[in-house]
């Protein structure tokens, strides 16, 4: 296996995390944990299933050895630095359907003006956010995101980031619990894009916040970080995506940031546009 061990390494259904980041909590697995190089864990409920250590997969999991995608994100795991650079994204097959179980079809994009986003194949670990998580962001959004972040804080301002990462999986999960609290789709539509139309799938966007604000809420526009945001965002490649009256119907959320590729980083990005 390569020393990719500052990256996230994303498949379909699978994703292997470094393991010095992220511990799985199993305590009869103590052993292969503190040698584990990876974690194996399944995207659609955050399970942790296997740990690679000394080049070898161990079950963390009976259900490991079937499960959908366990060869391909071994290849990944195994392919050499450059190589992986070769398939920047992953396909989009499959998600299509699942919208379509929601009640979702193409006419949502059309609507909103929201293009599907795939998901990265590889995501650097851009340190951690206000919730101690690991943050995972494409490597020119992440190099990016700590230049902002060093610059605010020469300045006397602190910014924390809420998220920034999210895999299809995850934005379904959120659309699917809301449902079953009993809200309905137009309701969850109206803070939420849809599963494979969220900025954050791209790995491009983050939300941002400053200590002693809640995450996520509309008086951070009040706050001195938002104020300097405003100033200097654009100057390290980051533009707030939803200022009140935006065409995607999409409320105004102004701790919502995404990058886009500068002079220094042309060329180094997947698709930011899109992301």
């Amino acid at each position: 296996m390569q020393p990719l061990d500052w990256h996230l390494i994303n498949t379909q259904g699978l994703e292997a995390v470094p393991a010095r980041l992220l511990r799985a909590r199993a305590n009869a697995h103590a052993r292969t944990l503190a040698q584990a190089q990876w974690l194996v864990r399944r995207k659609r409920d955050g399970r942790f299933l296997g740990a690679i250590a000394q080049g070898r997969l161990r079950p963390l999991s009976p259900a490991l050895w079937r499960e959908p995608g366990l060869g391909e994100l071994l290849d990944a795991l195994g392919a050499a630095p450059e190589r992986a650079g070769l398939a920047p994204s992953l396909p989009l097959e499959g998600l299509r359907e699942r919208l379509h179980q929601l009640g979702l079809d193409a006419s949502y994009g059309d609507t909103t003006g929201l293009a599907l986003v795939a998901e990265p194949a590889r995501l650097e670990f851009a340190g951690r956010d206000r919730y101690r998580r690991p943050l995972w962001l494409l490597a020119p959004a992440a190099r990016a995101w700590r230049r902002m972040q060093a610059a605010a804080v020469t300045e006397g301002v602190v910014l924390q980031a809420i998220s920034g990462y999210r895999s299809h999986d995850y934005q379904l999960g959120i659309f699917e619990r809301k449902l079953a609290r009993g809200l309905t789709l137009a309701d969850i539509l109206a803070v939420n894009a849809a599963p494979g139309y969220s900025e954050h799938h791209g790995g491009c966007t983050m939300d941002i916040s400053t200590p002693g604000e809640p995450a996520a809420e509309e008086s951070f526009e009040t706050t001195p970080a938002f104020a300097w945001l405003c100033r200097r965002a654009g100057d390290f490649g980051f533009v707030m995506s939803y200022p009140r009256g935006n065409p995607h119907g999409i409320v105004y959320e102004p701790w919502h940031w995404r990058w886009h590729a500068g002079p220094r980083d042309a060329g180094a990005a997947v698709n930011p546009a899109s992301a």
